[in-house]
Parts: structure tokens; sequence; C-alpha cells
């Protein structure tokens, strides 16, 4: 479970970046992917901590796990950027 698990999570990480890097501007996108990563970390983690680990795995298993936490606030942002309806201008 927990080898199946980090490939999977590794290869949602990839397709992930490369579609939210050449897609920044749709908010729904970032939103909907932000979300989908907050599922992603809470399964990650809770194999993380609660399957039998693969010792040449964990390290990297951790490491994707935080980034996924980046990755997630970063989505969050671009996708809530203009979600209280004003736009910030200088004069």
């Amino acid at each position: 479970m927990f080898t199946w698990i980090f490939w999977i999570l590794a290869i949602w990480f990839v397709v992930n970046v490369i579609w939210m890097w050449f897609d920044l501007d749709n908010e729904q996108l970032q939103k909907t992917f932000a979300w989908i990563n907050v599922a992603a970390v809470i399964i990650g983690f809770w194999v993380f901590y609660g399957a039998t680990s693969v010792a040449s795995l964990a390290t990297w298993f951790q490491v994707l796990n935080w980034v996924n936490v980046v990755l997630a606030a970063i989505q969050f942002y671009f996708g809530y950027r203009h979600a209280n309806g004003s736009s910030h201008k200088t004069a």
C-alpha cells in the first residue's frame, strides 16, 4: 500500500504541477486542484504514518507530502485571490 500510494501521489503531483503552471489564470481549476490536493495530503500523511513504510521511499514520501502542502497553498492563493470582489489598483 505504501509504494502504490506513493507512486499515485507522485504521478498526480507531476500532472498537477504541469497543468497548474500552464493555466494559472483559471481560478476555478486552481480551486479544484487545491481541494484535490487537500485530499491527497490527508491520504498521503495517513498512509505515511499508518502503513508499513518502505525504507527507500520513506524520505521521498515525506518530501512529497510536504511539497503537496505547499502546492495546495499556492493553488488556494491563485484560486481565491479575487474572491472578495475587490480589485487593488494603485493611483
